[in-house]
């Protein structure tokens, strides 16, 4: 993935708040939307090596289970765009 492209992804979860990633695991959004419908299909949770919570500054593995989610936004950001329009699953 270019080193000035990052992916958001917004986690809603039944019940909870929603939780905001940014990833740098995946090409694109279809990439990223591939990987969550797989581990979707296969029961599994989400896991992300090179993402942070929200606006948190330093990188590291999140796990995402995804068992009580309801839906999933992935949004594919520049760091020179001001907004950006998404993708729900």
């Amino acid at each position: 993935m270019p080193d000035n492209i990052v992916l958001i992804m917004r986690f809603h979860p039944v019940g909870g708040e929603d939780v905001s990633v940014v990833s740098e695991d995946y090409g694109g959004e279809r990439e990223a939307l591939e990987a969550i419908a797989q581990a979707l299909d296969d029961r599994r949770s989400l896991v992300l090596t090179q993402a942070r919570y929200d606006r948190e500054t330093g990188h590291s593995g999140v796990i995402i289970n995804l068992a009580n989610v309801v839906s999933v936004r992935v949004v594919r950001v520049s760091k020179t765009d001001s907004a950006a329009t998404g993708q729900y699953m």
